[in-house]
């Protein structure tokens, strides 16, 4: 089968499109997905660099979101048909756990993601437990709903399970164009908060106010933003920040917060060593939450919300598989603005 596949960590130039990869058979419990359309996330760029600890089967096959139909069924599952499209969600878990027990998978004893931990869905063919899909209702693009499964998974589980927001609070959302803080905005709105938008730039401003945001700023002009969101909401704060940033805006998200707000966070991409002001975490009585994926029934609530349109996943560019490492760019040089996608079908 067609793939983008890697055989050890390294720079993008490990990356190779190759047409003789071993297509998957689906297990007991498993189904076999033909590939359409898969989507970009930052962490397929930690994976391919590595860490200690990380091992791989080689070669490896990048991709966490993706759309597609059902190939082939394995053994004992019942409900689903071949043909039908689906989404899947993207957190694997043991199911035997106590977290799972509980029905926390995200917090599994033998938590993976896929693309991740397992082989993905930058290829024609990618196996996902039967128990992660969640059917494409008719009518509904195929390129937006591969869109949507990791950044709208991730942002539910961390702004209404973990984070807990109320119709009536304020957020401040840390950048405007990654996949994760696009679906933030609307998740925010859609829960009824009134939203703050830190943004790269003017035109990323203006995209994330036409995702709903109440309000945005380009820190290129306002670089002391933390400021300007105080004077914005009448020298009060937010209630809750999302900083998937880390090191470089740290500091200035927690002061954004007031007594008793809330810090979100997902990631780091500007560096996990961030600096915290210990006076202001017990002097403002400020929590910092942590929050990774999320469990299938937020997945299921989340892409509820999208089939129904109150949530839009945004597509930023369309790439054909071969030329993914021309996409991955893009990302990495953070010159989109949503999701970047890559046609697989």
């Amino acid at each position: 089968m067609r793939a983008v596949v890697f055989y050890q960590h390294g720079g993008p130039d490990v990356l190779q499109y190759r047409e003789d990869i071993v297509a998957p058979q689906p297990g007991p419990g498993e189904a076999l997905v033909a590939v359409r359309y898969a989507a970009l996330n930052r962490l397929d760029n930690f994976v391919r660099i590595g860490w200690k600890g990380l091992d791989l089967a080689m070669p490896h096959v990048l991709g966490s979101d993706f759309s597609g139909a059902i190939a082939a069924l394995g053994d004992g599952v019942s409900g689903w048909q071949v043909g039908q499209r689906v989404v899947a969600n993207p957190t694997l878990w043991c199911g035997a756990c106590p977290s799972c027990v509980a029905g926390w998978h995200n917090r599994c004893d033998r938590f993976a993601i896929l693309g991740e931990h397992v082989r993905g869905a930058y290829a024609e063919f990618v196996v996902v437990p039967a128990r992660n899909l969640v059917a494409i209702p008719a009518g509904y693009a195929d390129d937006q709903a591969a869109a949507a499964p990791l950044v709208s998974v991730t942002a539910w589980h961390m702004l209404i399970t973990a984070g807990r927001l109320r119709a009536g609070e304020t957020v401040l959302v840390v950048g405007a164009g990654g996949g994760v803080n696009s679906v933030a905005i609307q998740i925010a709105r859609l829960a009824g908060a009134t939203v703050f938008v830190i943004a790269a730039n003017a035109e990323k401003a203006a995209k994330a106010r036409a995702l709903g945001a109440d309000w945005a700023v380009d820190r290129a002009a306002e670089p002391n933003w933390s400021k300007a969101v105080y004077a914005a909401t009448g020298k009060r704060g937010v209630d809750v920040v999302v900083d998937n940033v880390g090191a470089a805006t740290w500091s200035s998200s927690l002061r954004c917060l007031v007594k008793g707000g809330r810090l979100l966070t997902v990631g780091g991409t500007a560096g996990y060593e961030a600096s915290t002001p210990v006076n202001l975490l017990f002097g403002k009585h400020l929590s910092i939450i942590g929050s990774t994926m999320g469990t299938q029934a937020d997945f299921e609530a989340v892409m509820a919300q999208v089939w129904a349109g109150k949530l839009k996943p945004v597509v930023d560019s369309v790439f054909p598989l071969a030329e993914y490492p021309s996409a991955l760019a893009r990302m990495l040089n953070g010159e989109g603005f949503g999701k970047i996608l890559v046609k697989v079908a």
